[in-house]
């Protein structure tokens, strides 16, 4: 795996703004007290599937998975596969508990913090998916260094896919996506991704089992537009 260099996303403390909003109510809180030490990513060791729920399955990683939507229709739609969703916003952990036990999910894991500090301890090789879903566009050109998709990090999501496994970004930003188009075009050139878009279709309508979020459709009801983008490893 390429080492990081200074300044790289993967060795800064906080690639995310502020970590909790309004009060939970009484059933979050409990949640929170209750389900999610079951449920939550060791804070030590190696991350497998084997470890987390007993045997070898695909494992898939979602990086700030928000309110949970995505990450729980994936986990029912497959409920062989392994998931681990990782958001460091306290409110979202909360409602994504609450989607796990209405839906009595047992294939997911999660981890209330710094998604790329679990994702170091995952073995390399051992994810089928990667997911980045409208991840903070840190718009500023001086905060360009801790957009998600840099050099550092996509180099450890190369690291850790399996050959022909994939990386889905989704964005509504213009300036993050022109920005990780470049940077993945890089990281094509250097044979690590191939972007599968074949026509517009490919990038303006999620596939591949890759549902809408609210907050995708909010984005299409306020005029933006979502772009999703999909990566296999190459190897």
């Amino acid at each position: 795996m390429t080492a990081h260099k200074a300044g790289d996303p993967t060795t800064l403390n906080r690639l995310y703004g502020r970590v909790s909003g309004h009060k939970l109510r009484k059933g979050q809180q409990d949640l929170v007290d209750r389900l999610l030490p079951q449920i939550e990513v060791p804070a030590e060791g190696e991350v497998t599937s084997a470890r987390l729920f007993g045997e070898d399955r695909p494992l898939h990683f979602e990086i700030g998975f928000g309110s949970g939507e995505h990450l729980v229709y994936r986990a029912d739609l497959l409920p062989n596969h392994a998931f681990i969703g990782c958001e460091p916003f306290l409110n979202g952990v909360a409602t994504a508990l609450g989607h796990v036990r209405d839906q009595h999910l047992t294939n997911v894991r999660l981890w209330k913090g710094d998604a790329l500090e679990v994702l170091r301890r995952v073995p390399d090789r051992a994810l089928s998916f990667i997911y980045l879903l409208h991840p903070d566009p840190w718009p500023k050109a001086r905060h360009a260094k801790r957009r998600m998709v840099n050099d550092g990090p996509v180099d450890l999501f190369a690291a850790k896919l399996k050959p022909g496994g994939e990386f889905r970004l989704a964005t509504d930003d213009p300036t993050y996506l022109n920005w990780a188009l470049m940077v993945m075009q890089r990281h094509g050139h250097q044979q690590q991704f191939e972007w599968l878009a074949r026509t517009p279709k490919d990038f303006l309508e999620p596939s591949g089992g890759w549902i809408e979020t609210r907050y995708g459709a909010k984005s299409r009801r306020e005029g933006r537009r979502p772009y999703y983008l999909r990566y296999r490893r190459i190897g």
